[in-house]
């Protein structure tokens, strides 16, 4: 699958990979950043943003589509950065090609097992409820989501895969019925016999409960390098709540030093 991406900068190859909901555009801002010493890669991911569109949604499907893309731009060894779902990814990509991975950073999730989060369904029930023949701003549409989406920041979140299809007339970028379909395999664990033995950083926000001390037993098992710290004052959202601490541990792991000056969170 032939993924829509955004590219900054120049020199050694290192791809961000945005959660469920999310798009290219989200990690932006910190891309850039990084941009200043990497050749920054971020794909907006099967059935997201302006990529194509498909049935089957899974995680191996979703290391599939990467491990295209590496190829397609003859990527060597690039460095990987998963949020949430694109975490899993980059979790499932790297057991599955240890060899093609430089580094590895997951952001706020871990390899477990998740039960379904009623926010996100909720979040697409809200979404497909939206009928675009009877709205006709942005302003409109967020007003129909208050709702079923009463958290400002969530709901601005979800307005980010909102385009302008005619001049008149808009549409969600997402698949919302093969998201809603298989919403299950977003809650999957990530499952390998295998281990990534390279460098490993998962990043934690301190706020929030997708990655928690019980999950090192399992974190270790697949990948015995790995490191764990935590972004005390940041929610899931880690890269929303706290670019620069982000920012910051990012250089420290990858070994060069990418904070803009001047940039403050």
């Amino acid at each position: 699958m032939k993924l829509f991406y955004r590219h900054y900068g120049e020199g050694q190859p290192l791809i961000i990979l945005h959660g469920i909901f999310g798009i290219s555009d989200n990690w932006v801002t910190l891309g850039k950043r990084l941009a200043e010493k990497f050749s920054v890669y971020i794909p907006d991911q099967r059935n997201h943003g302006q990529s194509p569109h498909s049935v089957t949604f899974n995680y191996f499907a979703l290391a599939d589509d990467l491990h295209e893309f590496i190829r397609e731009h003859k990527l060597e060894k690039p460095m990987i950065i998963g949020h949430s779902m694109g975490g899993k990814v980059a979790m499932t990509f790297a057991l599955e090609h240890p060899e093609m991975v430089e580094k590895l950073v997951v952001v706020d999730i871990s390899p477990r097992k998740y039960p379904g989060r009623n926010v996100h369904f909720d979040m697409i029930s809200a979404m497909m409820a939206v009928n675009f023949d009877a709205v006709h701003s942005r302003e409109e549409v967020e007003q129909l989501l208050e709702t079923s989406i009463p958290n400002k920041r969530i709901r601005l979140f979800v307005m980010k895969n909102l385009y302008r299809k005619t001049r008149t007339t808009f549409d969600w970028r997402l698949n919302l019925e093969a998201l809603s379909a298989n919403m299950d395999f977003v809650f999957e664990g990530v499952e390998s016999s295998d281990v990534y033995e390279g460098p490993t950083l998962f990043i934690r926000g301190g706020r929030s409960d997708y990655l928690v001390d019980d999950d090192t037993p399992l974190i270790m098992k697949l990948f015995p390098s790995a490191r764990i710290q935590t972004i005390e004052k940041a929610s899931h959202w880690v890269h929303a709540d706290a670019p620069t601490e982000l920012c910051r541990l990012f250089s420290l792991f990858l070994g060069k030093e990418c904070i803009a000056p001047g940039f403050e969170d």
